[in-house]
């Protein structure tokens, strides 16, 4: 997809981070928007910014609340789309929550809860719309899985799964339409960490204390590790949608993590395990016993 002006883009997560400043690039380069989110408030703010960055009288907007992880819910508001909008040509399955805890400890019900927002909230995105975008002289699907889709960290076994996911998903998604429907084309996005709420809003099982050898909040920890702006990550998977990319990796510490993976397809294990001890020596984290 060469441009956006004109065209009709749906995106899932669109309150916030990522989500948010892809619907207010693309606002500013001329398309009109269909936005869902759990929350309407958060939507209304980002429907706001992206009205201002368009300077478009004419700009269309929609508002949804949509729980991706609900089939029915999804498959409604494709519906919607199509009805007020018109047949979508890009759609961004960006929506996702994170949970921080060991393999052992987590909760079967917190487990299912990553699995349907981030695995099934996406299949349920590309179902739903793929009939709308066959029918578009080109289109572009968008799936956001993480670095976390590319190798494994300590304590993050159920995102770690959702995200592998995402990818083996995307990455037969696009080889199936390159054969059967080429003008629709697959981007897999693997962002490192891009300074959202995600850590904020996640949910931390008192778990990951004992892990990471600490008695501070490991969300607080986890975001003084973010580096990459929600708007250079936008940047960044616009640019990729552009030229038709498979894959797109998101931030520095995406890039290399990536080439680790690749490089020691088993011994970036042991690297990772180090980086997690020593996590707890990041100045100002507190260690058992302090305070």
């Amino acid at each position: 997809m060469k441009n956006s002006t004109g065209k009709r883009v749906a995106i899932t997560g669109a309150g916030t981070g990522i989500g948010a400043a892809l619907a207010v690039a693309l606002a500013r380069e001329g398309a009109d928007l269909a936005l869902c989110g759990r929350r309407l408030e958060p939507l209304q703010r980002t429907a706001e910014a992206a009205r201002a960055a368009s300077g478009r009288e004419d700009l269309r907007i929609t508002l949804h609340s949509v729980d991706v992880a609900d089939r029915a819910a999804v498959e409604g508001w494709a519906a919607a789309v199509e009805a007020e909008l018109g047949p979508a040509q890009l759609l961004i399955n960006n929506a996702g929550v994170a949970i921080a805890a060991t393999a052992e400890a987590i909760d079967y019900a917190d487990f299912a809860r990553v699995m349907d927002i981030n695995f099934w909230g996406v299949v349920h995105g590309c179902k739903a719309f793929l009939p709308q975008l066959r029918r578009a002289e080109e289109a572009h699907i968008v799936n956001v899985s993480s670095v976390f889709g590319l190798l494994g960290i300590p304590g993050q076994s159920a995102y770690n799964a959702s995200k592998f996911a995402v990818r083996g998903y995307s990455e037969a998604l696009a080889q199936e339409l390159a054969l059967a429907q080429p003008a629709i084309g697959v981007t897999c996005v693997h962002p490192g960490g891009v300074k959202t709420d995600i850590a904020k809003a996640a949910t931390i099982d008192p778990s990951m204390r004992e892990l990471l050898g600490v008695d501070a909040d490991p969300a607080e920890i986890f975001e003084r590790l973010f580096q990459t702006s929600p708007e250079a990550a936008a940047k960044a998977i616009l640019r990729a949608v552009r030229k038709r990319q498979r894959r797109v990796l998101v931030g520095v510490d995406a890039r290399l993590m990536d080439s680790m993976a690749r490089g020691l397809p088993a011994g970036y294990q042991r690297i990772t395990q180090a980086g997690t001890r020593l996590l707890r020596y990041l100045p100002g984290v507190d260690k058992p016993g302090k305070s």
